[in-house]
């Protein structure tokens, strides 16, 4: 097993490492160093292993969303879709579909009094995702 296109797809995630440090705001917790390199790797190596007959670019594209969209602040995020769109064009984030986390979701928020709105449930997946190919995190 493995990616067959190593080479351009490990091209285009170092491309997009490099123009996130360029043109994103500067903070903390963004890392875009060896770390970051690792979890995009495990988190695409773990799609590929669950779709082993997929596009490859779009397993990348999907693991560097997983991994960097939910660390980026709100302002960062066009400019992220930017970078991706010009380094993946024509390709887009296949949707995954979360009906039974968002099913136990909604019956939690109900039972708790609180409103289930789309950017909360969106927040529960990153935070899933994360949990993904991350050994630990921070709240």
């Amino acid at each position: 097993f493995g990616f067959r296109q190593g080479r351009p797809l490990a091209r285009k995630m170092v491309a997009t490492f490099k123009l996130c440090s360029e043109q994103l705001s500067s903070q903390d917790h963004y890392d875009y160093g060896m770390r970051a390199v690792k979890s995009v790797i495990t988190a695409a190596g773990n799609l590929k292993r669950e779709f082993p007959d997929d596009n490859e670019e779009v397993l990348l594209l999907r693991g560097l969303m997983d991994v960097n969209v939910p660390k980026f602040l709100s302002h960062d995020l066009p400019l992220f879709e930017g970078i991706i769109s010009d380094l993946f064009p024509g390709l887009q984030k296949p949707e995954v579909s979360y009906k039974d986390l968002e099913d136990h979701c909604s019956a939690a928020c109900d039972k708790l009094g609180i409103e289930n709105v789309p950017v909360f449930f969106n927040k529960i997946i990153q935070l899933y995702e994360m949990t993904i190919v991350r050994h630990g995190l921070m709240l």
